[in-house]
């Protein structure tokens, strides 16, 4: 889709999506679905890929499902209206730029003890004072993290 694109089914401009159970990978699905607010994402999914969301800027919060293992470039990546994100245990990945530019993004829940691989750009250029949320016994490990390391006075720790 291109910049702006709208959603519609039989002539109504959708603002929701349920992921069908059959797709496991989203990639360059949605981008510029500017209408788009809400996301379903079914088990099965293991991988957000390559700008899967880019430019859906009326998404405002995203709840990523346990079985997802991968964020991948620019994913996310300029989503202005997105304010939170939550990223499962799952996740060892989360690639360039996955949620650059998410100018209203205020607050990332990372649940993984383990830090998940970095991209570099994949937090750059969010809202002023974002913060973000990992397990308390990993907050070291996360500030010390290659690409993590530049999130460092952002990382705080969480109880999950």
């Amino acid at each position: 889709m291109h910049n702006g694109a709208k959603l519609y089914l039989n002539g109504v401009e959708l603002t929701e999506v349920t992921i069908p159970s059959d797709m496991t990978e989203i990639k360059y699905t949605f981008t510029g679905c500017t209408s788009l607010k809400s996301v379903t994402f079914h088990k099965r999914v293991t991988s957000i890929g390559e700008r899967a969301f880019y430019k859906c800027t009326s998404l405002t919060s995203v709840t990523i499902p346990d079985s997802v293992t991968e964020i991948g470039d620019e994913a996310f990546r300029y989503c202005t209206s997105l304010t939170s994100v939550t990223i499962p245990d799952s996740v060892t990945e989360i690639e360039w730029c996955a949620f650059y530019d998410c100018s209203s993004l205020k607050e990332v829940y990372c649940k993984p003890t383990t830090p998940p691989s970095g991209g570099s750009y994949m937090f750059y250029n969010n809202a002023s004072g974002r913060k973000i949320y990992v397990p308390r016994a990993s907050v070291d490990a996360y500030k010390a993290a290659q690409y993590w390391s530049d999130y460092a006075d952002d990382i705080e720790p969480y109880d999950f």
